[in-house]
């Protein structure tokens, strides 16, 4: 699973600093392939792409959405953080996450449907 966020660094005593939810659709022209080398599921704000919510579909992958400016509450889920890639990116570095009880929503589903298309 992949999270779009750049989080602030951590605290004194802490895994993490703030760790909200980026937008999503900038990283849609990556995405569709990322989804067919097997990424399960992606986390971030706001809606994606006609050809990423067909690479979802396609794969029977999720798309979840953070609350966007909830960085702080996200960051009490964060268990631990480690640096896995392109450390001296500082906030932009890729970290491995271990989360628990993370607060989601599902954007996208497997089947394709997308909680940003509803009509009420």
């Amino acid at each position: 699973m992949i999270y779009y966020t750049g989080a602030t660094p951590a605290p004194k005593g802490l895994p993490i600093g703030s760790c909200g939810p980026t937008t999503s659709s900038r990283m849609d022209l990556y995405a569709p392939r990322l989804y067919d080398l097997g990424v399960a599921a992606t986390i971030g704000k706001g809606n994606r792409s006609a050809e990423v919510e067909e690479a979802i579909k396609r794969n029977r992958a999720v798309y979840f959405c953070a609350v966007g400016g909830a960085g702080a509450l996200a960051a009490q889920s964060v268990l631990s953080s480690e640096v896995v890639a392109f450390d001296d990116l500082g906030c932009e570095a890729v970290h491995k996450l271990r989360l628990d009880r993370f607060p989601l929503i599902v954007g996208i589903d497997s089947r394709g449907r997308n909680l940003f298309k509803l009509r009420g």
